[in-house]
């Protein structure tokens, strides 16, 4: 079990590390006034939402060396880049529609006030939209620590797999008890942490 959740929290967090950045710039292409960066990016968004995490693991891992034999990787790399890519688009509208919310009114105050883009975005634009997504990418974090057990069709040994060994070696459905009170535990420290993040950002309550 400690052996699968290694699994589980590396993918998670190497999965983290690369989609938010990954969807927020995907977030601000989308929003952009490039009529063709919109177009493709929206176009990745719909392929992405709308095709099972599932099919697009299988599509990387077995699809790809059908295409070209270079293109062969192992499997934790498929993993990453195939639960990056996907909740990256699930991230880009989340904070699209985060950015979308910011009055135009402020960006106008910054450019009078002399900020230039960045020093806008960080110090105005971009606290403004952490406080406003928190709630939707709370239950992203929750649906990704779930999500990791799809990782058992590649033959990682993550928590699940692990688990259903267990399960039919022993006969027995406590390995899969024993794996849902850690997917219980880790899903409750997401939701403390953001609990603590929504209270921090809630500064005119």
């Amino acid at each position: 079990m400690i052996e699968g959740l290694k699994i589980v929290l590396e993918l998670f967090v190497l999965t983290t590390v690369f989609s938010i950045p990954l969807g927020l710039l995907v977030a601000q292409v989308r929003i952009s006034k490039n009529k063709l960066a919109r177009s493709v990016t929206s176009f990745y968004i719909w392929i992405m939402r709308g095709s099972p995490l599932l099919l697009q693991m299988m599509f990387l891992y077995y699809g790809l060396p059908l295409l070209n034999e270079n293109l062969v990787f192992d499997k934790m790399p498929i993993a990453v880049i195939a639960f990056t890519i996907n909740y990256a688009a699930y991230y880009a509208e989340i904070f699209r529609s985060g950015l979308e919310s910011i009055d135009r009114g402020q960006y106008e105050a910054a450019k009078v006030l002399g900020f230039d883009k960045w020093t806008m975005n960080r110090r105005i634009i971009i606290p403004q939209v952490i406080k406003r997504v928190l709630p939707p990418v709370s239950n992203e974090f929750i649906n990704l620590v779930k999500d990791t057990s799809l990782v058992s069709v590649l033959g990682l040994n993550d928590l699940f797999r692990i688990a259903t060994a267990a399960s039919n070696r022993e006969a027995s459905l406590m390995p899969f008890l024993y794996a849902a009170i850690i997917y219980l535990v880790l899903t409750a420290l997401i939701t403390q942490l953001f609990a603590s993040l929504e209270k921090k950002y809630s500064y005119y309550k």
